[in-house]
């Protein structure tokens, strides 16, 4: 078994070869220095965490051996104590991760793109009302979660977000999330009456959310000749340049013309693969469609087809109530369930599929 020094001379080799302009030609590599890359991040991201705990129990030594306070040696005896739990479990999680292990490992992770569509400023708010719902949630469920993409507003919505969900090692520990969460996809509506409505009125926006499977390297496989790969400086908002060198990637899939840009990570290489990631699941995404399309509407459900144009739910402020048309059926207590308590709705879902 590799110790965590060999990991990390590994991985310093992969970005070496990853930095490699050359390697563009050479699509399948460049997925599998990527994968590896990826691996090799969580065994020295849990070294790093071994480490951090190791330095605040020597701390915590240092005080109780240079001190005669009684009450500040029982703390950081107590404190001790604790990290030392925290300290064993992470410990274990290193030693599973350098064996290959990884609790993680095979589990597939989704995508989720939220747009704003009809009402303007509200639309863009309800974007990020929506963001911050599956993200509760996410944290609740014990689930990793990473912005890939976005296109915030200056009034503090977004016009676009695209973010990742990683499944846990805890709480609600689902393999595939996206059996779990397919059934979000489509047009989700509010209703309510904005901060600057002064008459009291009404008024009623939309948003649409996308759920996207995303496929392993091993999945989905790109042929170098199917991509176009372009560099540019990234922007902020306004369009104001915020970046000298061409970190900014936009890969181009010329089979389907499906195009995806990634500027929010901080080097070119992290931007490619974000883009990579999205574009495969947007490939994906794609392929499937034409598939369900050739197969008519056997396919379709009770409960739709999770499609982006199908209106699927509204979220009525002055009822304080969700409905979700698909089901016809309603929940109250809306503020909760903008804070994550979106469980009940997935399950009733869920089950009804199941009928």
């Amino acid at each position: 078994m590799p110790n965590i020094e060999d990991v990390r001379q590994e991985y310093e080799n992969i970005l070496n070869q990853l930095t490699n302009p050359e390697l563009i030609s050479d699509w399948e590599r460049f997925e599998e220095l990527s994968k590896k890359k990826s691996v090799l991040e969580k065994i020295i991201d849990k070294g790093k965490e071994v480490d951090e705990l190791k330095a605040r129990i020597e701390e915590n030594r240092s005080i109780i051996a240079l001190n005669d306070d009684a009450e500040l040696v029982s703390l950081a005896d107590m404190e001790i104590t604790q990290i030392q739990e925290k300290l064993s479990k992470a410990e274990r999680e290193l030693k599973s991760l350098l064996a290959g292990n990884s609790p993680n490992q095979e589990r597939q992770s989704v995508i989720l793109e939220i747009r704003a569509g009809t009402g303007g400023d509200e639309a863009a708010l309800f974007v990020a009302d929506l963001y911050k719902m599956y993200t509760n949630f996410a944290k609740i469920s014990k689930w990793g979660v990473r912005i890939l993409d976005s296109n915030p507003c200056e009034i503090g919505g977004y016009k676009e977000i695209v973010f990742e969900l990683t499944p846990g090692t805890a709480g609600i520990d689902h393999a595939n999330l996206w059996n779990l969460l397919k059934y979000e996809g489509g047009v989700h509506r509010v209703q309510r009456i904005p901060e600057t409505e002064k008459a009291g009125r009404i008024h009623t926006s939309t948003a649409s959310v996308a759920v996207l499977k995303k496929p392993s390297p091993t999945e989905m496989r790109f042929r170098p000749d199917d991509l176009r790969i372009d560099f540019f400086r990234s922007s902020g908002p306004g369009g104001q340049n915020v970046n000298k060198r061409e970190t900014a990637v936009r890969i181009t899939h010329l089979p389907t013309g499906v195009v995806v840009a990634s500027q929010k990570q901080r080097s070119q290489l992290d931007n490619r693969e974000t883009a990579m990631g999205i574009l495969m699941a947007r490939v994906l995404e794609k392929q499937e469609e034409n598939a369900r399309n050739l197969m008519g509407s056997d396919r379709n459900s009770q409960i739709g087809t999770a499609q982006r144009a199908e209106k699927i739910r509204t979220y009525n402020y002055p009822q304080d109530r969700l409905t979700d048309h698909r089901i016809k059926k309603s929940w109250h207590h809306l503020e909760n369930i903008l804070e994550g308590d979106i469980e009940p709705i997935i399950t009733a879902l869920s089950q009804l599929e199941a009928e």
